[in-house]
């Protein structure tokens, strides 16, 4: 037996806080019964779970890919808007993955998509500490001043962003790129930082995650994780913050 949510989860439904907003919606039944608690627990070889209608099956193999997103694309399986999403530029007849975190529409770079929802779990809850590596483009030219603060932490609605590691990269005079390495992942947290302090993103690069990075990658192409690769991203999710420097 196992709760609702984690079987989802690992079924590759979705990332394990989504499966919990579906059920708490009223989207999910078991044996034909609606249930809206996430705690619920489930005999995956027994139980009949279904979302929007469609029985939930478990995975088999877990695949993991990492992709390095166009901007124009959704991070999301479904969209309302009949948008593109990053689930298009895989194969037909591919594994059901799904994205792990967000990236905005218009945000490009590094993303990863598996339908393993324990890592996906760890490796988005905010108690963990994984490094995302960005370069912004920002109108206008930083001065050391302002990118202090954004190193020591800005105020946003939900509280003052953690320090963050960041240098002025290159500048026309007109507008600068800056790289800066973060490990929280609250919504559009760097334009949202950069607004902060007065120089509004005109493009962004997520380029790395923990130790892995875009290279040979062109934008809209993808390849498999290696097992050693997996292995070293699990270890990432799992180690203790205070082992971890930015």
């Amino acid at each position: 037996m196992e709760r609702l949510q984690k079987f989802m989860a690992a079924a590759g439904v979705a990332a394990r806080r989504k499966c919990e907003e579906m059920i708490a919606a009223g989207e999910v039944t078991v044996n034909g019964r609606v249930v809206t608690e996430p705690g619920v627990k489930v005999d995956p070889e027994q139980d009949v779970v279904t979302v929007a209608g469609k029985r939930v099956v478990p995975a088999a193999d877990k695949v993991y890919y990492l992709m390095n997103k166009p901007a124009g694309y959704i991070t999301t399986a479904r969209d309302q808007f009949n948008r593109p999403t990053v689930l298009d530029l895989l194969p037909a007849g591919r594994e059901r993955v799904y994205p792990v975190g967000r990236l905005d529409y218009d945000t490009e770079g590094l993303l990863l998509l598996t339908n393993d929802g324990a890592l996906a779990f760890a490796l988005t809850h905010p108690k963990h500490t994984v490094n995302k590596h960005y370069y912004a483009l920002v109108g206008g030219v930083p001065t050391e001043a302002e990118l202090d603060k954004l190193r020591r932490g800005v105020p946003l609605a939900e509280g003052i962003t953690a320090p963050a590691k960041v240098s002025l990269e290159r500048s026309d005079g007109r507008t600068a790129e800056i790289s800066l390495i973060i490990h929280e992942g609250k919504n559009r947290q760097v334009r949202r930082m950069c607004e902060a302090i007065g120089h509004p993103v005109l493009r962004l690069r997520r380029t790395g995650l923990a130790f892995l990075t875009l290279a040979g990658l062109a934008p809209g192409q993808y390849r498999r994780l290696t097992p050693d690769e997996v292995a070293g991203l699990k270890q990432a999710a799992t180690c203790p913050p205070a082992a971890k420097r930015l």
